[in-house]
């Protein structure tokens, strides 16, 4: 019948034409117009901010570095900025996580007043970060550093609805976790679906579960853990140290309903894992990845999985500690090894050396010289003797005893024994150049005949 009516009324047809265009061209402007305050609705928010904590060499800007992308390893000093590319692949949006890095040195706390403020507390992540490599001083830099922003939190002054508020928001967060289904995802960073239709009946907090709740989501990263190998072999570590350490941390984390991720920028383990959970609490992203507990060196806990039972299982290996015992006790510091070449040793100038034994010498007392030991009148071995005792034989001549002096009573007595010494070792040498001949009394007597001879020329 339509044809029908639009052949005899030209007119008519026309108009309705016109209504239908009209309402097309509406319902365009009406799409687009929807489109567009939806995606600005989705839009990734800007001014989120992560806050680092550690020790000087835990590995803190290396580790942020890596995950930024970039490869460098300048170390700041007080409050480093870096910050990290989100891109939301769904919607095709790209922003900006700023990451604010604390000084190790405590001096520097106060510089926390340029990176979080009262109204920017509730965009921002705490994350602390310990060295595995130093484990003795985990809970130490856990502690010490939870309090310096606990400390900074009650200076923000904020008023106490808002933060009751901020903690609820945690509280349900941490009880609302649910196990990710095993489905592979099309995209890992699709946003999460908001909770609304189906909503699972929460279990009660338990008690020792965030019992210190700042407000804000918080993640321990022990880095370094490829240092394991290294504490097992060097310092004698064995899986019950390292149990051990893993349930003290993990209570920690349930106090503070932190997440717990174990890396390693040295052989990049869990750092992709650590980049999309970070988004994931951020931004709201799809998180699709389990607890992970076997490996020793690759731990993963988020956040509202852990609870005291699971933590039990952990505790059940222990033999020779007990899960209660001071954590400082059985994760000792190994001794230091003291280097045999520590220190330099430098020589002393010639000079200087030189004019030290000149004065040396200067102090000392004059001693008497070789000349002043010997008697003026003694004369050498072979010398002539007198005409009247020409024919006595001297026999004593040739022994060398004979020649060595009695010590002069009056004399000092290093003297008298360099004179003892002198005369002993100059009848050796005149033995020595002395006539050859055969030992014992021939060669005494050739030297008697000798010196008989030599006395008759001297009369004739």
């Amino acid at each position: 019948m339509a044809p029908i009516l639009e052949n005899q009324l030209p007119g008519a047809g026309e108009a309705g034409n016109n209504n239908n265009e009209d309402e097309e061209g509406q319902n365009l402007w009406s799409s687009i117009l929807s489109e567009v305050s939806t995606r600005s609705s989705s839009k990734l928010p800007s001014g989120k901010n992560i806050l680092v904590f550690g020790e000087d060499g835990s590995g803190k800007t290396t580790l942020m570095a890596k995950l930024q992308g970039a490869d460098h390893n300048k170390k700041g000093r007080g409050l480093e900025y870096l910050y990290l590319n989100v891109h939301d692949e769904d919607r095709d949006d790209l922003t900006r996580c700023n990451v604010w890095i604390l000084d190790g040195d405590l001096y520097h706390k106060g510089l926390l007043k340029f990176a979080v403020t009262a109204h920017s507390l509730p965009n921002c992540l705490a994350m602390f970060v310990v060295d595995m490599s130093r484990p003795w001083i985990i809970m130490e830099s856990l502690q010490k550093w939870a309090s310096v922003l606990r400390d900074h939190v009650d200076k923000l002054k904020i008023p106490p609805e808002s933060m009751r508020e901020m903690e609820q928001k945690m509280v349900k967060a941490f009880q609302e976790y649910t196990e990710p289904e095993d489905a592979t995802p099309s995209s890992p960073q699709r946003r999460a679906p908001t909770a609304g239709e189906d909503e699972d009946i929460v279990l009660p907090l338990g008690d020792n579960t965030l019992t210190h709740n700042l407000g804000i989501p918080v993640l321990i990263v022990c880095t370094k853990c490829d240092a394991v190998s290294v504490l097992e072999k060097e310092h004698d570590y064995k899986e019950e140290h390292f149990d051990f350490i893993q349930s003290y941390i993990r209570r920690f984390c349930l106090q503070y309903g932190a997440g717990l991720i174990y890396t390693s920028v040295k052989e990049e383990k869990n750092l992709d894992l650590l980049y999309k959970y970070i988004v994931h609490k951020m931004y709201d992203f799809k998180f699709v990845s389990p607890a992970l507990v076997v490996e020793k060196d690759a731990v993963f806990i988020p956040s509202g999985w852990d609870n005291e039972k699971k933590i039990g299982i952990l505790q059940e290996n222990f033999t020779t500690v007990r899960p209660e015992d001071p954590f400082e006790d059985f994760v000792t510091k190994p001794p230091v090894r003291k280097l045999v070449h520590d220190k330099e040793i430098s020589a002393e100038d010639e000079q200087v050396f030189l004019m030290k034994q000149q004065t040396l010498l200067a102090k000392q007392p004059a001693t008497p010289t070789r000349g002043a030991t010997e008697s003026p009148g003694r004369a050498a071995s072979g010398s002539p003797r007198p005409a009247g005792r020409a024919g006595q034989p001297s026999v004593t001549s040739g022994s060398p005893m004979a020649s060595v002096k009695k010590p002069d009573p009056n004399m000092k007595a290093g003297a008298a024994n360099e004179g003892v010494l002198a005369n002993f070792f100059n009848s050796l040498l005149s033995k020595k150049t002395g006539s050859p001949g055969s030992p014992g009394t021939g060669a005494v007597g050739a030297g008697v005949q000798g010196s008989a001879k030599k006395t008759e020329a001297g009369f004739d």
